[in-house]
């Protein structure tokens, strides 16, 4: 059965999507521990992040570089945070968190309520930055 980011890949779920290319795509987490936290996954359905081949994870990375620089640029912060987490999807992914302190990277049980608007314009401004080629 596709998971839930397999079935935002195949656009069956709305995403609000900041980056995507053929075999990656970023989008807004909906239960965000900061405004900017994206997720970045492969478009490959695979659930562990250490059971992509080699190539697909150097390359997952490398796209997650350019999301995250580009939503350094759009969303004030002293860092872009790294986290990977999620058992509750079986799907790899990693979480990009723009961080004022550590706590902010550190602490997923605090989730911000954004209203639609508040999600497009965050997409928006961080999709306006990143820069894929």
């Amino acid at each position: 059965m596709a998971t839930i980011f397999t079935k935002i890949v195949n656009g069956e779920i709305p995403a609000y999507k900041v980056a995507e290319d053929d075999r990656f795509l970023a989008f807004l987490d909906i239960f965000p521990v900061a405004k900017g936290h994206t997720l970045v996954i492969p478009k490959k359905e695979v659930d562990y992040l250490f059971e992509l081949d080699d190539q697909l994870f150097a390359d997952l990375h490398l796209f997650a570089k350019k999301v995250a620089e580009g939503l350094r640029r759009a969303v004030p912060c002293q860092k872009v945070g790294v986290m990977v987490l999620g058992l509750e999807v079986p799907h790899a992914h990693i979480h990009l968190v723009p961080m004022q302190t550590e706590a902010d990277l550190l602490n997923f049980t605090k989730k911000l309520q954004l209203t639609k608007e508040e999600f497009e314009e965050i997409r928006q401004k961080i999709s306006s930055e990143i820069k894929l080629n």
